[in-house]
Order: structure tokens, then sequence, then C-alpha cells
């Protein structure tokens, strides 16, 4: 899997939702928006160029469902930056470009 093929029935199984909630338009809603802000926190925080470039980096899934699963659980549409997870921290540092 790559970073642009994941939809929110992957997040949602990520996540292990029930049915019915992958069903829900609000939570399918909530998880695309959770994917495009994923994105752009990576892009962000690394200085990676482009989306398509993140499809490059083999580590780089797990990141993006693992910050929409911190979204998820906080309910919230944003990336706590002072409280990242160790892991995404530390995949995210090795693929650092902005080392100013």
């Amino acid at each position: 899997m790559t970073v642009s093929e994941i939809t929110y029935t992957d997040v949602a199984n990520y996540l292990r939702l029930t049915d019915d909630l992958i069903e829900d338009e609000a939570n399918q809603e909530f998880l695309t928006s959770a994917i495009g802000i994923a994105k752009a926190f990576i892009l962000n925080y690394t200085g990676i160029e482009s989306e398509a470039d993140l499809d490059t980096y083999g580590d780089l899934p797990i990141v993006v469902l693992a910050l929409c699963q911190d979204m998820y659980d906080n309910r919230s549409l944003y990336v706590d930056n002072s409280n990242l997870n160790k892991m995404i921290e530390t995949i995210l540092g090795m693929h650092q470009r902005n080392l100013l």
C-alpha cells in the first residue's frame, strides 16, 4: 500500500471500526479529512515536496494511519505536534529534509 492508495475504508479497518461505523457518512467524511490532514502534516514536517513523493517511502503509510487514529481517538482534525507518538516522530525524522 502507498500513501496515495489509502482510503477511509483502510483507516476504518486499521481502527477496527464495525461495519455500521464504516458505513456512517459522518465517519467517512471525518476519516477522509483526517487522511488529507495527515498527508499535509507529513509534507510540512519532513519538507518532502509533493504528495506524489510520499509514495516513494514504504514506511509512510503506517504514519498516515497512526495520525488518523490519533485524530479519530481525540475527535479533532489537527495533529498535536507537541505530543507526537514516538513511532511517528522517529519515522518522520528519518525523512526530514528541512533541518534548519
